[in-house]
């Protein structure tokens, strides 16, 4: 992965964090940076997914590998949001 590549990951990875806050119903207790981060993990681990089952390179929208990203951001708003009433 070229410093594009991580560039626009981590650029790709606001908007997966945003998307994946606004897919979990209800109120989540975590802050935006945090969303953010999820959001980069996931636009990374997702684009790794995507390109091993081989729907990264695709004519147009890559949609496949957005959905795979988007509800990996989902499960980590999910799993730090309920960590974190736990821990309370």
């Amino acid at each position: 992965m070229e410093i594009s590549g991580i560039i626009s990951a981590i650029v790709i990875g606001i908007v997966i964090g945003a998307l994946g806050r606004l897919v979990v119903p209800g109120r989540q207790r975590i802050g935006i940076l945090w969303t953010i981060l999820i959001g980069i993990v996931a636009a990374l681990i997702g684009a790794a997914i995507a390109s091993a089952i081989g729907v990264a390179d695709t004519k147009g929208v890559d949609w496949i590998e957005w959905l795979i990203q988007i509800a990996l951001a989902a499960v980590g708003v999910v799993a730090l949001d309920r960590a974190k009433t736990a821990r309370r």
